[in-house]
C-alpha cells in the first residue's frame, strides 16, 4: 500500500476538530432529545434541514478510516478487522446495557407515577404484549424504544466497514461513487430493515445513512487533495450560503406560521417531505455546506482549538460511547423533570445545564481513569 493513499492515517496528528465537534454533536443530540426545550434552540437542528446525527455519523466515518487504517498499515488487514469487530462487540453490549436501563428507568417511573402513557410514548407497547418476543427482537436490534436509534445505525456501519477499509484507502472515488449509488437506489426502492413490532422498519435506515458515513470515510483518505477545490471557493461558498438561508428560513416556518405562507405552494411540494430515515438529499446538502464553512473557518492547526474553554466538549469527544449512553438517558430523566413542573422555562434551562455538565464530569472522569490505566499498563 502506497503511503501517500492514507496521508490522514499515517499521520500521528491527533485533529482537534473532530474530538470538538463530535463533542458537540452529543451535547446537541442531547439537548435535542428533551421534549420542547427551549434551550435546544441553540443546535443546528432548528436552522436547517440536518441536526447533529449527520455529524456524529460523518465523523464517525471520517475517524474510523484514521485510525484503523493506520492499525492496517501497521498489523495487516486481520489485526485491523479484529480490533473492528471489538468495537461493534462494546456499542452492542453499550445498546443492550442502555436498553436494560432505559426500560428500568420507564417502568419504574411509569409505576411511581402512575405515567403509563409513557410506555406509549417511547414506543414500548410491544414489550408489554408479548415481552419474550420483544426482548429477542431488541438482542437482534430490531425493537428499541425512541431514542435509541443511533448506536444500532452505527453498529451495522461499523460492522460491514472492515471490508470496505482496504478498497476505501486504495479507491476512495470508487467507494464513494458505490455508496451514493447505493443510496439513490434506496430511496428509489424503498428498501430498508424490518424492525419489530408489525411491519415497522428502522428509524435510521442504514443503506441509506451509510453515505453519510462513507463520505466521512472518503474525505479522511482525500482531505490533503481537497485543496484544488478552493480555486472555485468563492462560487461555492456563495452557493453554500444562498443554500442554508433557504434551509434555515424553511426549519423556521416549521415554528412560525406567518414564514410558513411566505413559501410557494410548488416548492413545499417539490421539497417534502423532508426524510429522516432516508436522509433526505436536502438534508445531506445542507450537512455538506455546514461541513464545507467549517473547512475553511477551521484549519486543523488552529491554536484556539486547544483553548480550556473548548476542553469539554473535546473531553466529551474523546469519549463519545460512554457519554452518548449517558445523554441518551439522562434525556429520558430531563422529560421526567420537565413534566413535573409542568415544561416550565426554567425547569428546561436547568435540566439542560445539569445534563450537559453530567456529561462533562463523566467525560473528565473516563480520562482519569484512562490515563490511571495506561500508567498501571506501563
Amino acid at each position: 500500500m502506497k503511503p501517500a493513499t492514507i496521508p490522514a492515517a499515517v499521520s500521528g496528528t491527533r485533529d482537534l476538530r473532530l474530538d470538538l465537534f463530535r463533542g458537540l454533536a452529543l451535547w446537541f443530540i442531547f439537548l435535542d432529545h428533551v421534549p420542547d426545550n427551549i434551550v435546544s434552540w441553540l443546535t443546528v437542528r432548528n436552522y436547517g434541514f440536518s441536526d447533529a446525527t449527520e455529524i456524529f455519523v460523518y465523523i464517525s466515518g471520517y475517524t474510523a478510516v484514521i485510525a484503523y487504517s493506520r492499525m492496517m498499515k501497521r498489523q495487516g488487514w486481520v489485526r485491523a478487522a479484529s480490533r473492528v469487530y471489538r468495537r461493534v462487540w462494546q456499542l452492542y453490549v453499550a445498546h443492550i446495557l442502555l436498553f436494560v436501563a432505559f426500560i428500568a428507568q420507564i417502568a419504574w417511573i411509569s409505576t411511581k407515577l402512575d405515567a403509563s402513557a409513557l410506555i406509549e410514548e417511547m414506543q414500548l407497547l410491544g414489550l408489554g404484549q408479548d415481552p419474550f418476543r420483544a426482548m429477542l427482537e431488541a438482542a437482534f436490534l430490531k425493537f428499541r424504544p425512541v431514542n435509541l436509534d443511533v448506536l444500532p445505525l452505527y453498529i451495522v456501519l461499523l460492522a460491514v466497514f472492515p471490508i470496505v477499509l482496504p478498497i476505501v484507502v486504495r479507491w476512495p472515488k470508487a467507494v464513494l461513487l458505490t455508496s451514493i449509488t447505493l443510496y439513490a437506489a434506496t430511496c428509489h426502492f424503498d428498501w430498508n430493515l424490518a424492525a419489530y413490532p408489525g411491519d415497522k422498519v428502522w428509524f435510521f435506515n442504514p443503506m441509506a445513512w451509510q453515505v453519510v458515513f462513507y463520505t466521512g470515510a472518503v474525505m479522511a483518505v482525500m482531505a490533503p487533495r481537497l485543496v484544488w477545490m478552493d480555486r472555485w471557493r468563492w462560487p461555492v461558498s456563495v452557493l453554500a450560503f444562498v443554500y442554508l438561508l433557504f434551509a434555515a428560513f424553511i426549519a423556521l416556518s416549521w415554528h412560525y406560521n406567518s414564514l410558513e405562507r411566505l413559501i410557494p405552494e410548488i416548492v413545499a411540494r417539490q421539497i417534502y417531505p423532508i426524510d429522516k430515515t432516508n436522509v433526505d438529499i436536502l438534508r445531506f446538502l445542507h450537512f455538506l455546506a455546514i461541513a464545507w464553512f467549517v473547512r475553511l473557518a477551521i484549519p486543523t492547526d488552529a491554536s484556539y482549538l486547544r483553548w480550556r474553554l473548548f476542553e469539554p466538549l473535546r473531553r466529551c469527544g474523546e469519549h463519545s460511547l460512554q457519554i452518548f449512553c449517558v445523554g441518551t438517558f439522562l434525556a429520558l430523566s430531563a422529560e421526567i423533570v420537565e413534566a413535573h413542573f409542568d415544561g416550565s422555562i426554567l425547569s428546561q434551562v436547568v435540566v439542560s445545564i445539569s445534563g450537559i455538565v453530567i456529561m462533562t464530569a463523566f467525560a473528565y472522569a473516563a480520562t482519569w481513569f484512562k490515563v490511571e490505566t495506561d500508567l498501571k499498563a506501563a
